[in-house]
C-alpha cells in the first residue's frame, strides 16, 4: 500500500470545491447521513479557509509559512468538534499515526482534499516531517559516532547536526529566522514557531545546498521515516 505522500504526488485534475458552505457544520451532517468518516473528514477540510486561530485558548496555525498545510493539526481540530460520531479507536489512530482505515481507499484523497490543499500537504510532508526525520537521521549518526569513540555521555548534538546538514550553527540560523520572519528573540519557541523554523531550515537548505546534498539528505529523512513506521508495525521487532 501506497503512503499517503506518495498517493498525493501523483498527478490529478483541478477540482471544484463548495462556496459559503461552513466545514464543520458539513462534517457533522455528512457523518450524520452516513457518509464514511475519512471521506466526510476530507471533504470538509477543502472547505477549510482559516489559516489559524485561537480555540479554546490554544493555538492552531493550519498553513506553517503560509505554505506548508499541517493536516493532522486541521483534522484534530475537526475531530474535536463530530468526535462522538467517529469511531474512537480510527480517530486516534489517525490522529497519532496518519493513518485512515485500512477500509479507506487512499487514491481518493486527491480528488476530496483538492489542489490547493494537496500541494500545501506536500509542503508540509517535505518541508516540516521529513525534515525533522533528516534531523534525527544525522543526530543518530553522530551519537553513533561519539560512542564508537568512548564519548559516551554527550547527550546534545544539535550544534553538530546543524553544521553537518546546514553547514551552519544552530544560533546562526535561528536568529536568522527570527529577524526574517519578525519573532522576537525569546529563548523557547512555541509549537508553531518549531514547526516554522522547520520549514525554513528545509527552504534554507534547499537554497544553499547543490543537488547531489539535497537528493542524499531527503533519501536519508524519508529513510528514516520508513524505519520508524516499519518499528510501529505490529509484529515488528522492538529490539
Amino acid at each position: 500500500m501506497q503512503d499517503l505522500h506518495e498517493v498525493l504526488l501523483e498527478e490529478e485534475q483541478p477540482t471544484e470545491v463548495l462556496a459559503d458552505v461552513d466545514p464543520i457544520e458539513l462534517l457533522r451532517r455528512l457523518l450524520i447521513d452516513g457518509e464514511d468518516w475519512p471521506v466526510a473528514l476530507l471533504k470538509s477540510m477543502a472547505l477549510w479557509t482559516i489559516p489559524e486561530e485561537i480555540v479554546n485558548g490554544r493555538e492552531y496555525s493550519y498553513f506553517i509559512g503560509g505554505e506548508a498545510f499541517d493536516w493532522l493539526l486541521l483534522a484534530e481540530r475537526l475531530c474535536q468538534e463530530v468526535g462522538e460520531l467517529i469511531p474512537a479507536d480510527e480517530m486516534e489512530e489517525l490522529l497519532f499515526t496518519g493513518k485512515f482505515p485500512a477500509s479507506f481507499d487512499e487514491s481518493q484523497v486527491k480528488e476530496l482534499l483538492g489542489v490547493h490543499k494537496r500541494r500545501g500537504y506536500l509542503n508540509y510532508y517535505y518541508g516540516v516531517v521529513v525534515e525533522e526525520a533528516l534531523q534525527l537521521a544525522v543526530e543518530r549518526e553522530v551519537h553513533k559516532r561519539k560512542v564508537s569513540n568512548g564519548n559516551q555521555y554527550q547527550d546534545d548534538f544539535s550544534a553538530e547536526v546543524f553544521q553537518k546538514v546546514y553547514r551552519e550553527s544552530e544560533a546562526t540560523l535561528t536568529e536568522e529566522f527570527r529577524q526574517e520572519v519578525g519573532y522576537d528573540s525569546v529563548e523557547i519557541m512555541s509549537v508553531t514557531q518549531m514547526k516554522e523554523f522547520t520549514y525554513w531550515l528545509f527552504k534554507y537548505r534547499i537554497k544553499t545546498s547543490d543537488k547531489a546534498k539535497i537528493a542524499s539528505d531527503t533519501k536519508k529523512g524519508l529513510d528514516a521515516l520508513h524505519e520508524m513506521a516499519s518499528s510501529r508495525r505490529p509484529g515488528a521487532d522492538a529490539s
